[in-house]
């Protein structure tokens, strides 16, 4: 990694930029009227809007690093009537500002920013919730549920349903983002093959509208604004609380990983596995991925310590010699039921599979700290100073049936041959059946499709050239003919290109957006409405 701290220039330029803000506002009691209506310090929330430099700071920017939006203000909510106190000012002003939710800013492309408007740290509400943030019940039709409010953290809804027993079945990789953070964009991982992803398992929530209003939706009651906010990327409403599907928690997981040289190998074992996939099917697998090794170098990386040290040797042989290993990675959830037959699930499950001889690894740990597994490689890189640099991810779904052809075109004419990839490249395939074709997210037409996650990081003096190869795999695909969805999407620039990532949607999600969110208030940092 080149630079791990910005450059003085870039210091300075951000320095400008501060000082452009607030400059105009030396002087004033509430400066953040210059930018907005001067009614808002009327309000009762008028003392939880702040536009002190941390405030703004921290606002103004998010994971990604790359992307920055400065804010007229940040609202400090309390509760939810004050998020909805805010929309509703907002949506009856002569002059509607935009709003943005914002909740521990994993996003990359400045998604949850808003120029010149108000950013929502929906983290504030955790120290208002008077410990019922997450509370977990039960009843004759749904069986046990959590309601989690939207600003909480997936580790604590973890931990919180553990208490009783119970867990949520479908996860992230990284548990440390909010619970509305990723029910706007959809919430997969390696569960989401067999569970879908955590949109497909909720059953209701509470949203504040464009228009300030304050619904309960679900299946049954409101249902299309219940449908467009799972997977709506922000455009319709704030999630302030949602109603997650709970199931009997294992406590330890079989956790395997098995390398092959020939991707046609890799694809064919990856989608078998796949296709076992009953919800409650004893032999299917609960957790799937897989991921390139490039490059020579330590096999693991920061998101998991896992192959033995030991075997480090013979395993960076093997990248040497064949350029990209593919590794495939599963696990097997099990308890004190089930730990006697746990190994022969496996053992009939890898029946059959073509990988190298040889280069099968285990490891059997704990559920929480398998799921909780990213977590140790986020403090290191934070203690390194390596957390807090530009993470230029690319992140597709790409349909099964074009998949050799991207592993051709990209992962080994771009992504080998530049040679520049720094971070985890994930791959692995799931399932259609298990979304939910109303809701927004959108997703490839065919039965198996393939995700695809390019988790670059970077110093501050060179994210561009792999935001470059970024577009040049998009270019590929596009001239290709592979019909890519993006996921977290951060490279549409028009509304026509919209149009295309939405596709039979597009009609729909227009007047979805027309009946919530009439003067386009929410979310404007995903570029929907306010592009050309």
């Amino acid at each position: 990694m080149a630079a791990n701290f910005p450059s003085t220039p870039y210091l300075i330029v951000l320095f400008l930029i501060y000082i452009s803000r607030l400059m105009p506002t030396l002087g004033n009691a509430n400066p953040w009227t210059n930018l907005l209506p001067a009614k808002l310090q009327t309000l009762q929330i008028a003392n939880r809007l702040r536009d002190d430099s941390d405030a703004i700071r921290l606002a103004s920017s998010d994971y990604g690093n790359i992307v920055r939006e400065i804010p007229a203000a940040v609202l400090y909510p309390s509760s939810m009537n004050d998020i909805a106190s805010l929309i509703k000012f907002a949506h009856s002003s002569s002059s509607p500002f935009n709003i943005a939710a914002r909740g521990q800013g994993h996003s990359v492309g400045g998604q949850a920013m808003a120029r010149n408007g108000v950013v929502v740290d929906m983290t504030s509400l955790r120290n208002h919730r008077n410990g019922y943030g997450i509370t977990v019940s039960w009843s004759p039709s749904m069986g046990f549920y959590a309601d989690v409010g939207g600003e909480q953290l997936w580790v604590d809804v973890l931990h919180s349903t553990l208490e009783h027993g119970l867990a949520p079945v479908s996860w992230t990789d990284y548990l440390y983002m909010t619970v509305g953070g990723t029910l706007s964009n959809a919430g997969i991982g390696g569960q989401t093959f067999r569970y879908g992803p955590q949109i497909s398992n909720v059953y209701e929530m509470d949203v504040i509208t464009g228009k300030g209003d304050f619904v309960t939706c679900s299946a049954d009651k409101n249902r299309e604004l219940f449908y467009a906010v799972l997977g709506g990327l922000g455009q319709f409403g704030i999630i302030g609380r949602a109603r997650i599907a709970l199931e009997p928690a294992p406590k330890r997981v079989k956790w395997v990983r098995m390398l092959y040289n020939d991707f046609s190998a890799f694809a064919k074992d990856q989608e078998h596995l796949v296709s076992i996939n009953g919800r409650k099917q004893k032999n299917a697998l609960d957790y799937l991925e897989g991921l390139l090794l490039m490059h020579q170098g330590p096999p693991d990386s920061w998101r998991s310590s896992f192959f033995p040290l030991s075997d480090h040797s013979r395993i960076i042989y093997l990248v040497t010699k064949y350029g990209i290993i593919y590794c495939l990675e599963v696990a097997k959830f099990y308890d004190d039921r089930s730990i006697n037959y746990v190994d022969k699930e496996l053992q009939i499950l890898f029946e059959g599979l073509s990988f190298i001889p040889g280069y099968s690894f285990e490891k059997d740990i704990s559920y929480v700290d398998f799921l909780n597994r990213v977590r140790s490689g986020e403090l290191k890189l934070q203690s390194q100073g390596l957390w807090d640099i530009p993470h230029p991810f690319l992140n597709l779904f790409v349909p099964k049936s074009q998949i050799s052809d991207f592993n051709s075109g990209v992962f080994k004419d771009i992504v080998f041959n530049r040679n520049i990839t720094t971070g985890p490249v994930l791959v692995y395939p799931m399932n259609r059946n298990k979304w939910d074709d109303r809701m927004s997210a959108v997703i490839p037409d065919e039965d198996v499709f393939y995700t695809i996650g390019f988790l670059h990081s970077s110093g501050f003096d060179d994210w561009e050239a792999l935001d470059v190869q970024n577009k040049e795999i998009l270019l590929f695909c596009n001239n290709a003919g592979i019909e890519v969805k993006q996921y977290l999407p951060k490279y549409y620039k028009t509304k026509e290109e919209w149009k295309n990532h939405f596709g039979k949607k597009w009609r729909a999600f227009q007047e979805r957006k027309s009946q919530f969110d009439p003067k386009m208030i929410l979310s404007p940092g995903q570029g929907i409405f306010n592009n050309n």
